[in-house]
């Protein structure tokens, strides 16, 4: 089984509830591709520059992006490390499920093989 680092509940919802934005993913989508300002992001919405802001503030919080002070603009990076620690938590789930539906498939093949068969 994979190690996975333990990470606080709260961090746990943080990820996923920033992701579970249309606009934050393309925010970060956009991010991983190249850096960029506030400013440039916002020109790509149908919404204030403070609602974007406020969506660049939820990705930071969930440590998905960092923002950079460059001038007089801030500039806007993903940060790919975290994505893969959402990929990790994601995969660690799947192997858990996985684990119990294996376990439930063998309950149920003994269970079919102590069955008496049907005389009709």
């Amino acid at each position: 089984m994979v190690a996975v680092t333990e990470y606080s509940d709260e961090a746990v919802d943080r990820l996923f509830r920033a992701l579970a934005d249309a606009t934050r993913r393309d925010i970060v989508r956009r991010t991983l591709a190249s850096e960029l300002s506030v400013s440039d992001l916002a020109g790509d919405y149908e919404m204030s520059f403070a609602a974007v802001q406020k969506h660049v503030a939820v990705l930071e919080a969930a440590d998905l992006v960092a923002k950079i002070p460059r001038g007089r603009e801030r500039i806007v990076s993903a940060k790919p490390e975290t994505i893969r620690r959402a990929q990790e938590l994601l995969g660690h789930f799947e192997q858990l499920w996985r684990g119990r539906i294996d376990r439930l498939d063998t309950l149920l093949a003994e269970d079919d093989e102590q069955s008496p068969s049907d005389p009709s």
